[in-house]
């Protein structure tokens, strides 16, 4: 993984580990509230090399190492979120993946999102919102936020989209029926998908990085 790096059009940081070879793909990884964008490094040896990984950071600081994608609290009537942020985090990452991807030139390489817990959150915005520029997308232990409905590409855009939904059956944090409510969302969208549940809690394990990356390598081909 290479030094933190600034994107001028965006205006967010992140920072790449470099593909061997021409990319087969760019995977951007997004962290949960509170993280940074070395949260996810350590999947990275689970990823094929010839996949370029971008490691993003939230543009919100929460405190020393601390950042987020919107502003969050958890009361008794459940989350209640700041949407503007949101929709701005929304706007940067894609502003981020247009901005990367004009260095492809004339061979564009395929742009996958994921991310956990809130970075999920970002990642199914993004690519729900703009189909043609990040065709896939994994939500680890996320959901779907219901404020993306205004920004929904059209259902023949979101056919050609691809989705990954994992969540822990113990999930304290977001309870694993906000799998079940993704699942529905996407399946009346019309967005092929697969839904997996696993034993854990708000937290992800080898298996759901073995499987995460499984399913990276055949959205990409490499198998």
């Amino acid at each position: 993984m290479n030094t933190l790096q600034n994107d001028s059009v965006s205006g967010l940081s992140y920072r790449v580990r470099q593909a061997t070879g021409r990319p087969a793909g760019r995977l951007f990884l997004l962290h949960g509230v509170g993280g940074s964008e070395t949260d996810l490094a350590a999947i990275a040896q689970d990823l094929d090399p010839r996949v370029e990984l971008v490691f993003v950071r939230g543009p919100i600081t929460l405190g020393a190492g601390q950042y987020a994608w919107f502003q969050v609290r958890f009361g008794p009537q459940g989350t209640v979120i700041n949407p503007a942020q949101a929709d701005d985090s929304r706007k940067r990452l894609l502003a981020l993946a247009r901005s990367l991807g004009h260095a492809d030139a004339d061979a564009p390489v395929p742009a996958v999102m994921a991310g956990f817990s809130q970075g999920g959150i970002m990642s199914a915005s993004v690519a729900l919102s703009a189909p043609d520029d990040v065709s896939r997308f994994a939500i680890l232990s996320g959901r779907i936020l219901p404020e993306l409905e205004p920004h929904l590409a059209s259902p023949e855009k979101l056919a050609n989209l691809c989705a990954l939904v994992v969540h822990g059956q113990y999930d304290d944090k977001l309870p694993v029926a906000l799998a079940a409510q993704s699942d529905a969302l996407l399946a009346r969208l019309g967005v092929p998908h697969d839904t997996r549940l696993y034993p854990v809690g708000h937290a992800l394990n080898a298996d759901i990085v073995n499987d995460f990356s499984r399913w990276v390598d055949q959205q990409l081909h490499l198998n």
